[in-house]
């Protein structure tokens, strides 16, 4: 079965740069991907290709299973977006905002308090959009993306710039959406703390290349699980685990070393045993974290 977006060598050169370099990009349908990547890595000139904004240089897009170079406006129906900062009427309130769109677009009206209801803004839908926070704006914008109850949704760091609750109630709307809706989303995002807890799948992109992607688990599969240790004197507790045979890193004010390489209890004793001070040892997966920056600096030194 094919995918909902396929490219194949997607790439966009500017005369002074590859922002895009022969990408196959596969994303699911029913997936939420997370697509990361540093600032500059080529992620919303990708989201822009797709979206039909920016003509690719070489290779080819599909989505819905149809050529987007040949069924760009059908395919562009089904695709609802918010890159960047939303496009709002300052004066209007925020359900105006929306009638404007859902009567330029012929749409039912009762969609507009569905969107509402499902960004939790029908209590603040009577309000001046200027009078809006800036998550708020981003929800305003979020709803426009729904009106027409499309089938895969585009998001361009959708939480950028917002503060800490904004953030989670955006992370939290994201997660849901599938559950509420038949609809696959691709968000791009540089916090990859706030990705690993919604996303299904995730690619990594660093210098328009994609270093990897895949299921969440397929990617923590490549990195082995670890001890940490958490001790004094970093620096001889280093030296007696390189005795055992225990190349240890630094990480988080603790040593990690691999998890089963030896057992905890030998590493203790061996460690107290030397008169270092040992406060706890315990298990830790990867986070997304360390894999994200230890694929990148692979990619960025191959």
């Amino acid at each position: 079965m094919p995918a909902l977006i396929e490219t194949q060598a997607l790439s966009k050169r500017f005369p002074n740069h590859v922002a895009v370099d022969a990408i196959d990009l596969r994303v699911e349908r029913g997936a939420i991907y997370g697509f990361l990547g540093p600032n500059g890595a080529g992620k919303t000139t990708t989201l822009r290709m797709l979206l039909g904004l920016t003509r690719p240089s070489s290779g080819h897009i599909r989505v819905f299973g149809d050529n987007l170079a040949t069924h760009r406006a059908s395919i562009l129906r089904r695709i609802g977006s918010l890159i960047e900062m939303p496009s709002l009427y300052p004066h209007l309130s925020g359900h105006d905002n929306l009638r404007a769109t859902q009567m330029l677009l012929d749409l039912p009206r009762a969609r507009i308090d569905a969107v509402l209801d499902i960004v939790d803004l029908r209590n603040d839908a009577q309000r001046a959009t200027h009078e809006y926070s800036l998550g708020m704006k981003q929800r305003l914008g979020l709803a426009h993306a729904l009106l027409a109850e499309p089938e895969l949704l585009i998001l361009d760091e959708p939480t950028n710039g917002l503060d800490p609750a904004g953030i989670v109630a955006m992370r939290e709307l994201i997660r849901e959406l599938p559950k509420r809706m038949p609809l696959t989303v691709l968000l791009s995002s540089h916090m990859l703390g706030e990705v690993e807890q919604i996303a299904s799948h995730v690619g990594v992109i660093r210098d328009g290349h994609l270093l990897f992607q895949g299921e969440i688990g397929a990617l923590h599969q490549r990195f082995a699980p670890e001890l940490r240790i958490d001790c004094d004197e970093h620096a001889r507790a280093k030296a007696v685990l390189a005795s055992m045979g225990l190349d240890a890193r630094d990480g988080d004010d603790a040593l990690h070393v691999p998890l089963d390489a030896q057992p905890a209890s030998a590493i203790n004793r061996r460690l107290v045993d030397a008169g270092i001070d040992v406060h706890a040892l315990h298990p830790v997966r990867a986070d997304l974290t360390r894999m994200f920056f230890e694929l990148t600096d692979a990619g960025a030194t191959a």
